[in-house]
């Protein structure tokens, strides 16, 4: 039966050292020791009962069974190389950015078109999200996600100021012109993105209005959702200026002059991702669309 070779890591060595025709010299590339090298190739040649190198006074020379030996590893080595500076490449040329499909619709998809026709090395993959949990988070490079910037857990560039400002349906609209803002909305159910968010008592705060004690609050994550919740009566939302097509159809109306400071879309990336060129092209293009 024949014995099995045991050693397939220490061919990359062989090779290494055959390169540089210095035990030294291959110890200095690989970040080990000259003892270490000399150690490696002495297993090897054992494994193989075969003399791979001769010492000379300039360093080490070939035998003609090493010489045999580096023209079989030599191709396979350079394939795999090859290999994984393509995929290498291919990974620093990809980007996944998360981004809410309202945000996606209403202002990223419409200008998306002159990033790809003016970097088409770039495979780019817009990932939907809702939440922006760490879940979601985990697997992508970039996300674009509206609030206040006040994220810890990420690297935070704001881009895209919006200031946000409360709307309702016709309805809404018109006990706001009966009662007034004040006495109005204590009687609707205030939509909100996430259990913790903030947004209203802000609005509430800068409109110099009293905080609301009710607890008739629903939370609806997804933008797109809320939008179709308000004009179905469900209640009312702090909303920007991507809702303007609602807006002027009148689907939509404002409730309020006074908007809400600090809000806005900002581009996050996670700290566990570290910064890539690809994605600093990419960052650098939404300034440019502001």
């Amino acid at each position: 039966m024949r014995t099995r070779f045991r050693h397939h890591d220490l061919l990359r060595l062989f090779v290494e050292i055959a390169r540089h025709s210095s035990f030294s010299d291959a110890a200095g590339a690989l970040n080990m020791t000259k003892g270490a090298i000399s150690y490696q190739i002495k297993t090897l040649e054992t494994d193989l009962g075969l003399s791979l190198f001769r010492r000379t006074t300039r360093g080490v020379v070939l035998t003609g069974e090493g010489l045999k030996l580096l023209a079989v590893c030599r191709i396979p080595y350079h394939e795999i190389e090859d290999g994984v500076q393509k995929t290498k490449d291919v990974v620093s040329r990809s980007l996944t950015v998360g981004v809410s499909t309202y945000f996606a619709a209403r202002w990223l998809s419409p200008r998306l078109m002159s990033f790809m026709q003016s970097h088409q090395d770039v495979q780019l993959r817009i990932q939907p999200m809702v939440q922006f949990s760490e879940f979601e988070m985990q697997d992508v490079d970039l996300a674009i996600r509206w609030g206040d910037g006040s994220w810890n857990d990420c690297d935070v560039t704001s881009f895209l100021p919006l200031r946000s400002f409360p709307v309702g349906n016709r309805d809404a609209a018109d006990q706001v012109a009966s009662f007034g803002i004040e006495g109005a909305i204590s009687r609707f159910t205030l939509l909100r993105d996430c259990d913790d968010s903030n947004a209203w008592s802000e609005w509430l705060e800068v409109s110099e209005l009293p905080q609301q004690s009710r607890r008739d609050v629903l939370i609806i994550p997804d933008p797109n959702v809320r939008v179709q919740a308000v004009i179905d009566g469900q209640g009312i939302a702090l909303m920007d200026d991507l809702v303007t097509g609602e807006l002027n159809s009148e689907s939509l109306v404002r409730l309020s002059r006074i908007e809400l400071p600090n809000y806005g879309y900002f581009l996050v990336r996670p700290h566990r991702i570290a910064a890539t060129e690809t994605a600093r092209v990419f960052s650098d293009w939404l300034l440019s669309q502001v």
